[in-house]
């Protein structure tokens, strides 16, 4: 393959990289986006997805990132065909004294739930509304997009370094999107795997999202339902970066969900899906001169919130990206 024309690299074709390929395009540029596995098998494609930021490190711009990309994900809502909706739902918590939910912030319109209203084992929860993403229908609309614009979007082997990316592609920018592939891409041992692994069952009629604390740390219990299917979960397991589904991990999110929303019970399973958050103390969105002279641009890290920062730090990529080629 070779990118001899082209001004900008991408590695990574998940929800970052294709987002980022995106406002390039609409700068002009022309994009190539490489990956060593197709969207459908990414991280991205495992997600939820709900727009909040979670498993996230501390930085002073994650809020105005998640900003960001809620307003242009309420923008494609407007379509049907992008796998976005505006759905509302519940986060809960066991403990009678949790407060607002974290990861909603940046959402003005929560109002306590109440009580006699919460799922068995409950004691305080949120109603509210937020962006839902079903990741197989968007992935395929962010790619897309991008072909339609000119882009190319080539899948290949595995690049282990930079200095590899360097040898396949002739573009004076890299970006850097390579989720939990970064680790060995950019020698980074700070990120690590954090591993979700999730059920996707034909839907038996829900419209109303859940979130809520599992049983025990690492437990979570989540249902997202997108029309005909819905997404259970969930898992976080810091540091397994197995990508198998698990039997005995699927049966107990199955049964968690099924004692939050009974109507899951005999739900017919469709499919399983496991996907490696890349999890660091910040995310990393920066620059870096190569030794042959060119830069790549990092955008990684982003823990469980790919999807909810994914706009917000593309717009900050085109930002680093133009500076450099002007």
């Amino acid at each position: 393959m070779t990118a001899a024309n082209h001004d900008v690299f991408v590695i990574g074709a998940g929800v970052c990289g294709l987002s980022v390929a995106l406002v390039l395009l609409d700068e002009g540029l022309t994009v190539t986006v490489y990956a060593a596995d197709p969207p459908h098998r990414s991280t991205s494609a495992a997600a939820g997805a709900l727009w909040g930021a979670h498993l996230v490190g501390a930085n002073d711009l994650v809020p105005s990132w998640g900003d960001s990309t809620l307003t242009r994900l309420r923008e494609l809502a407007a379509d049907p065909a992008t796998g976005v909706r505006e759905t509302t739902g519940l986060a809960a918590s066991p403990d009678e004294a949790a407060g607002r939910p974290g990861f909603a912030d940046g959402l003005r319109d929560l109002v306590p739930a109440e009580s006699a209203s919460l799922p068995a084992g409950y004691r305080t929860g949120w109603r509210y509304r937020a962006p839902t993403v079903a990741m197989p229908e968007y992935l395929d609309f962010l790619v897309g997009e991008v072909v339609s614009r000119g882009g190319t979007v080539t899948i290949g082997k595995p690049l282990k370094s930079l200095a590899q990316a360097e040898q396949v592609s002739t573009a004076p920018v890299i970006v850097n999107c390579a989720g939990i592939g970064a680790r060995e891409l950019a020698d980074d041992d700070d990120l690590i795997p954090v591993r979700g692994q999730v059920v996707v069952v034909a839907n038996p009629g829900l419209t109303d999202f859940f979130v809520g604390d599992g049983e025990e740390p690492g437990h979570l219990t989540y249902i997202f339902p997108h029309g005909a299917t819905a997404v259970l979960g969930g898992t976080e397991q810091h540091g397994n970066a197995s990508r198998q589904a698990d039997a005995a991990t699927a049966g107990r999110i199955l049964r968690s969900c099924a004692r939050v929303e009974p109507r899951l019970a005999d739900a017919v399973v469709l499919t399983h899906r496991v996907g490696l958050r890349p999890v660091r103390p910040q995310v990393r969105l920066d620059t870096e001169l190569l030794p042959g002279g060119r830069h790549v641009v990092h955008n990684y890290g982003h823990g469980g919130a790919g999807v909810t920062l994914s706009w917000g730090c593309a717009q900050s990529v085109r930002d680093e990206v133009l500076a450099l080629l002007r």
